[in-house]
């Protein structure tokens, strides 16, 4: 059933909208403290909290409870932090948000595998008005969703959420286990969760703009879904051959050596709004069929991508979705697929300074929510701008 957590805080003391970023080693004395001594004093409205799989998420949850004891906690697990100076392992990322600029409430999806999809349109609905009357003078609104990355119920959650939000702008991601995936987890406060989501509900003073891009492009060869079990997001033939084989065969490689390196540098992509989207392979299972990140079906046409320079195109990208204007922070979720590729591309060193020049905060997801989709391989987040800035 879902839960909603308020924040009681009403507007405090202007100490700069836009919201701030820290980071701290999951290992250290005391990491929230270090988060706590990076973000500053507050009021904060809301932090959200990334954290790497190894940390001790009871511990931390209930230090940030007594360090932040009237501020909105949400958050979940990674597979990799990007912190100050780029992609990190072993870390907690600290995201917050200043009540002089924002206000927030958190709802809670628990389990997403039975949701009342008319009493979570009701919650959604109650907490807009809640921030809409308490705080008229914010006139953006926003929402930040985080959801069990091994639950495969995405499309679902958001199809639910659809009535309550309207046309809220949303992004989030789906949560990680540092590719081991195996569990991950969603927590609001010190409530941790398996196969649910958070949805942060955001107004707010300062400006932004939500993105969502990935860089592949389609080449001429496409095949086709034959046979396929939607709900475990499995494709078990491709062209009437068993999926794996035939996929590797297109690539020109044994499929023996297909792996998370090949499913990062040649996804498959399906055609959708007049565009190409990435269906992210997640693993070759024992029955040589292929499960996926995403929805899959029968009939469904796909088509296999080219390689690309994916630092090129990051650069290109942020420097077009600025467009001069530096944001003074983005948060940021990208799929561990375009890490993976970068590693295999020996990128990583230039990704990390375009993600720190451009002051990116986030994790590396298992799948990507942009407004009313569930998309691959993407990078997607929101930049945020001082209300005074035209964007």
């Amino acid at each position: 059933m879902p839960e909603e957590i308020r924040n009681p805080l009403g507007k405090g003391a202007e100490h700069g909208g836009t919201p701030r970023r820290a980071s701290a080693a999951c290992d250290g004395a005391d990491p929230v403290a270090e988060l706590a001594a990076g973000i500053g004093p507050g009021p904060f409205a809301l932090i959200i909290i990334l954290a790497a799989i190894s940390a001790d998420l009871p511990a931390i949850l209930r230090r940030a409870r007594e360090a932040w004891p009237r501020t909105g906690i949400a958050g979940c697990t990674t597979a990799g932090e990007i912190c100050e100076g780029g992609y990190a392992d072993g870390h907690i990322v600290a995201i917050a948000f200043p009540v002089s600029d924002f206000a927030a409430e958190t709802v809670v999806i628990d389990p997403v595998d039975a949701i009342d999809s008319r009493l979570v349109v009701s919650q959604l609905q109650q907490a807009r008005r809640n921030l809409l009357k308490q705080h008229e003078d914010f006139p953006h609104e926003l929402a930040v969703l985080m959801v069990d990355g091994l639950s495969g119920r995405e499309e679902q959650l958001i199809a639910s959420l659809a009535g309550g939000l309207g046309p809220v702008p949303t992004v989030g991601g789906s949560a990680g286990d540092n590719r081991k995936f195996n569990a991950t987890h969603v927590f609001a406060q010190e409530a941790i969760h398996d196969r649910a989501a958070v949805l942060c509900l955001l107004r707010s003073k300062m400006r932004f703009k939500i993105f969502s891009f990935d860089g592949t492009r389609p080449s001429r060869t496409q095949m086709v879904v034959t046979r396929a079990d939607t709900a475990r997001r499995a494709i078990l033939s491709i062209n009437d051959e068993p999926a794996a084989q035939e996929y590797a065969r297109l690539l020109n490689v044994p499929a023996g050596h297909l792996g998370p390196e090949i499913f990062a540098t040649r996804p498959v992509l399906v055609r959708a709004g007049g565009r190409h989207h990435v269906r992210s392979i997640r693993k070759v299972a024992p029955d040589g069929s292929l499960i996926f990140f995403g929805a899959v079906a029968e009939g469904m046409v796909l088509t296999l991508s080219e390689e690309c320079d994916i630092a090129a195109h990051l650069d290109e990208a942020m420097q077009e979705l600025c467009g001069g204007r530096a944001p003074g922070m983005i948060l940021g979720f990208d799929c561990i697929f375009r890490r993976i590729a970068g590693e295999g591309m020996q990128q990583v060193a230039r990704i990390n300074r375009i993600l720190d020049r451009h002051r990116v905060a986030g994790f590396s997801t298992y799948g990507e929510q942009i407004n009313s989709m569930h998309v691959n391989q993407t990078f997607t987040g929101v930049a945020f701008y001082d209300a005074k800035d035209g964007i």
